[in-house]
């Protein structure tokens, strides 16, 4: 019996940007220099397929750093943490390593030399999200204003119009947020606007390339977390681009066959914290169900990469 024919229009690039494959290498060379158990405070990253790995390697998840004992290593998350966290650790004589990814990084010092000039600091983000968390726990409580939507821009009342600053979320939806932003700048032309862009480059290349591939397909697969901001965001993307259907699944497991009723071009990308072999495994997946047809856009080289703590380096020497 033949199988359907299927074209699959694979996004480029995909999944792992650098600050997540910086994060997961300073968890498994710390596991390697001070042997397991290495606790992590938070999932280093939003994937469980990466978590439940390092788990295996000798990992410890936790919430909070009174769940991690005084003499063996910590680790905090690529999402950036309250600068409470590091103090606290500090405090108790913790050693501990810090993942936050460096462009979250830049972020929070942009925020904390606005606020070193006096102005009045607007995050665009999402509530609850950790690096919201701890971005906004760079200041005194109360310093940061959240903007969430549109209509948060246009409600929002600063105490000097005059003196304003913007700083983002690294992994918002570009279209969303220059929209906000235009809606900062028309009520306030004289808000200071981040040096250089802070959604990153990862962020953006994985939505440029959804765009690129999502007009034309009946359906659009993006692997990745629920609580992954940027694989979310690849959805609505898809959608907006024109793609009929998008789904955000874990794996391969989720795939519910019967959204491939009458589908006959689909669209695939994954997250930024989405491993390669979860891409790989569901196109085997598709391949043992159609007669696939596959394209591949050219897309941006990305290059980047991001050194690791020194003392982890200088240890493996």
């Amino acid at each position: 019996m033949s199988r359907p024919a299927l074209t699959l229009h694979l996004a480029t690039p995909r999944g792992f940007c650098a600050g997540v494959d910086r994060a997961i290498q300073i968890v498994e060379r710390a596991i390697e220099l001070y042997g397991a158990p290495v606790y992590v405070r938070h999932e280093i990253v939003h994937n469980k397929h990466v978590v439940d790995r390092l788990k295996g390697l000798g990992a410890v998840f936790v919430k909070d750093l009174d769940q991690c004992p005084p003499d063996r290593p910590v680790v905090f998350s690529a999402h950036g943490v309250p600068k409470s966290v590091p103090a606290d650790a500090t405090q108790r004589k913790m050693f501990f390593l810090d993942a936050t990814c460096p462009l979250v990084s830049k972020v929070h010092v942009e925020a904390e030399r606005h606020h070193a000039s006096g102005r009045e600091i607007i995050l665009i983000g999402h509530a609850g999200h950790p690096e919201v968390i701890g971005t906004m726990g760079q200041l005194p409580d109360g310093v940061v204003r959240l903007i969430e939507t549109a209509e948060d821009a246009r409600a929002f009342e600063p105490v000097d119009p005059a003196n304003l600053a913007f700083v983002t979320q690294t992994t918002l939806s570009v279209d969303d947020t220059s929209e906000i932003v235009g809606i900062l700048q028309q009520r306030f032309p004289q808000i200071a606007v981040p040096h250089k862009e802070d959604i990153c480059y990862a962020t953006t290349n994985r939505q440029d390339a959804v765009k690129q591939v999502a007009e034309d397909c009946d359906l659009f697969l993006v692997i990745g977390s629920k609580k992954s901001s940027n694989s979310q965001r690849l959805v609505e993307v898809a959608l907006r681009a024109g793609a009929k259907v998008a789904h955000l699944i874990d794996d391969a497991s989720e795939v519910d066959w019967t959204w491939f009723e009458g589908v006959t071009t689909m669209g695939l990308s994954a997250g930024a914290s989405a491993p390669e072999n979860l891409i790989t495994d569901l196109i085997a997946a598709i391949q043992a169900r159609f007669d696939v047809t596959m394209s591949e856009a050219n897309g941006v080289l990305e290059t980047v990469t991001f050194k690791l703590p020194r003392v982890l380096t200088e240890a493996a020497e």
